[in-house]
């Protein structure tokens, strides 16, 4: 995501005083509003941004990203824990929603709990690794963009998740906002709306920027973070070992900075109300129940 155009950055720096509160408020979210000319350009960078983040997982994560998590096995056993901690049970309509399911760390476990499983990502890697571990699981795969989910669903939710840092993956505010939109309009009374993300509001500096992800004796990858007014670029720094020698390989992509505080406001004037808890990994985990 570029960072805002004038006035903009002004609206968007006001959307971050609401507080998370079970009692509804009448705090309402403004979207930035730009030239015609502006918007063009926005929708550009936009679209620039979003295939960085595709062709990075394609291409640099993707192909490591079950390693990253530890194996398999182990990634969905920690995915079922998140889901019996949060209490994600089917109830008349068991439908469920995961946006940028990934390998199914989320999704194989909500089918297991009886959900009927939408699973959305934008990594064709990731997505046929889960195909090839759902079984007879009822989990429809779809390689496509989050903010167009709603075309692949013919029926109310009663969930939808949003887990492991990928909100921040969305190209801007006004689309993070659209999500939450989106999603309030399928799900029904009562269903919830569960994000996890890093809380990127407040800057790292010096070595704190630096962060081992996970090594072994052929593979290290580390993160470098790069601040900027409304965005960090994350660095991807990937050395792996063959018969050669060590190689290294570095990618990176932008991630939103999103404060909770400005998430909860959001959701709040969507008709959700808000819980916010601690999540996995030093994650930031909001279970929004639509309430309206």
């Amino acid at each position: 995501m570029d960072e805002p155009l004038g006035e903009d950055r002004v609206k968007l720096a006001g959307y971050f005083a609401g507080k998370c509160s079970g009692r509804k408020k009448t705090t309402h979210v403004m979207r930035p509003t730009r030239t015609t000319a502006a918007a063009s350009l926005w929708t550009k960078k936009q679209e620039k941004n979003m295939s960085s983040v595709r062709e990075h997982y394609a291409t640099h994560l993707g192909p490591i990203y079950i390693w990253m998590a530890g194996g398999f096995d182990a990634a969905v056993k920690r995915g079922a824990a998140e889901m019996e901690t949060i209490n994600v049970l089917p109830i008349a309509n068991s439908v469920a929603v995961d946006l940028g399911s990934g390998f199914g760390m989320h999704a194989v476990p909500l089918a297991n709990r009886g959900f009927s499983v939408l699973a959305i990502d934008t990594c064709f890697e990731l997505l046929d690794e889960l195909r090839r571990r759902r079984n007879t699981l009822p989990i429809e795969t779809i390689e496509d963009d989050l903010l167009v989910f709603r075309k692949h669903l013919t029926t109310e939710a009663q969930i939808v998740l949003c887990m492991g840092d990928t909100i921040t993956h969305l190209s801007d505010f006004e689309s993070v906002l659209q999500l939450i939109s989106e999603v309030s309009e399928v799900l029904m009374t009562g269903g919830r709306f569960i994000i996890t993300f890093r809380d990127y509001s407040l800057a790292l500096t010096g070595e704190q920027r630096f962060i081992p992800v996970r090594s072994d004796d052929r593979r290290i990858l580390t993160c470098f973070l790069e601040y900027a007014d409304s965005y960090v670029t994350v660095h991807d720094i990937l050395h792996e070992f063959d018969a050669s020698g060590w190689h290294l390989r570095v990618g990176s992509y932008r991630k939103l900075r999103l404060a909770p505080d400005w998430i909860c406001t959001a959701l709040d004037s969507s008709g959700f109300d808000v819980r916010r808890e601690p999540g996995m990994a030093g994650m930031v985990r909001l279970v929004a129940t639509r309430v309206r």
